[in-house]
């Protein structure tokens, strides 16, 4: 059985290979790369032309939008989707991340690559290490007193908790830049981070009265942190949390922790292609629109692998995790229970 399921994941990237999907989709990325940062560029000629009014805050939810979308694309670009180039991709993710959007890529990049590495492993996956929100029954047993009563409750904050992530992308990414860990390129990172905010928080201050100028940084950060938030929550979160010495093979590590989200080319838009969060952990290289045509083929492999496939709707997966963090303890008391202990071989 161990040795089968090791072979599993070899066969089933034979079967990727050979469709084809895995070659770069150039005119795709070059075309929503161009008219995303024309959107950018667009945004900020509005903000200039519609000048003192409160319309501006509708401009601040564009340009939540926009940085989104900007964002998306430097994932896709840290995955090498992009380009064959190494070095394009890199480049392109910097320039992405740091000069556009305002985030250290290579912060980012490394607790991305930890999350792909052991999604949902406790120990090892940062996206559910202790924090403000308890992910794992540790954590829960962990907090006492009136921490506990309010992590009993925390499905129905985690949500608000999220018009904070974008100001905690800004400072987590600052701290990085300027502390004393290695940082890739630090000679450009840091300027380049450090100019970008100081850039944008100064347009705003002398293109807009303090009032409006405020409530739209407050928007857009707000909007910005429940876009990417919303966008990589529910593909893990109530999905099995494994222990931290725990041995589970490529195909099963990727597939039971991962959870995909049904929908439309609007459910793609704003989940920038992470709606498909199976396939993209399988494949994390694979060009975003091609994560569509691969899915059938994944879905029937693992189908005939019995291992379990998870897809749910857009909003019964918001649900799924709200329910899970209000009952960490219990939903996530036994990661590895059957049926799942039966699929992992042991």
């Amino acid at each position: 059985m161990p040795g089968s399921t090791v072979r599993d994941y070899s066969v089933l990237a034979k079967l990727v290979r050979e469709t084809g999907l895995q070659r770069r989709r150039y005119r795709y990325y070059w075309t929503r790369l161009i008219l995303t940062v024309g959107a950018f560029g667009a945004v900020w000629a509005a903000i200039v032309l519609v000048g003192d009014t409160w319309w501006q805050l509708l401009l601040a939810v564009a340009l939540a939008v926009v940085l989104a979308q900007l964002a998306f694309l430097g994932h896709d670009s840290s995955h090498r989707q992009i380009f064959r180039s190494r070095a394009w991709n890199d480049w392109t993710g910097r320039i992405l991340a740091n000069a556009f959007v305002g985030v250290s890529q290579t912060w980012w990049t490394a607790k991305h690559d930890a999350h792909h590495t052991a999604p949902n492993q406790e120990g090892h996956d940062p996206d559910i290490s202790p924090g403000v929100v308890a992910f794992t029954p540790a954590v829960m047993r962990s907090r006492h007193g009136w921490r506990r009563r309010l992590a009993r409750r925390q499905g129905w904050y985690f949500f608000p908790l999220l018009t904070l992530e974008g100001l905690y992308l800004h400072v987590a990414s600052v701290r990085k830049v300027l502390g004393r860990g290695t940082v890739v390129h630090r000679a450009v990172e840091a300027p380049v981070l450090l100019v970008r905010l100081v850039v944008y928080v100064a347009a705003l201050a002398l293109l807009l009265p303090p009032a409006i100028a405020g409530t739209f940084l407050a928007v857009q950060l707000g909007l910005f942190g429940v876009l990417l938030g919303g966008a990589f929550a529910p593909n893990h979160k109530g999905m099995p949390i494994v222990p931290a010495d725990a041995d589970v093979d490529f195909l099963r590590r990727q597939v039971l922790m991962s959870r995909n989200i049904r929908g439309n080319a609007v459910v793609d838009f704003f989940m920038g292609g992470l709606n498909r969060q199976i396939e993209h952990h399988l494949f994390p290289s694979m060009p975003r629109p091609n994560l569509r045509h691969v899915q059938p083929l994944v879905r029937e492999f693992c189908a005939r692998r019995g291992v379990s496939y998870t897809e749910v709707g857009f909003f019964r997966s918001y649900r799924i995790v709200i329910g899970y963090l209000n009952d960490v303890e219990h939903r996530a008391r036994d990661p590895f229970a059957c049926p799942l202990a039966a699929q992992l071989g042991r």
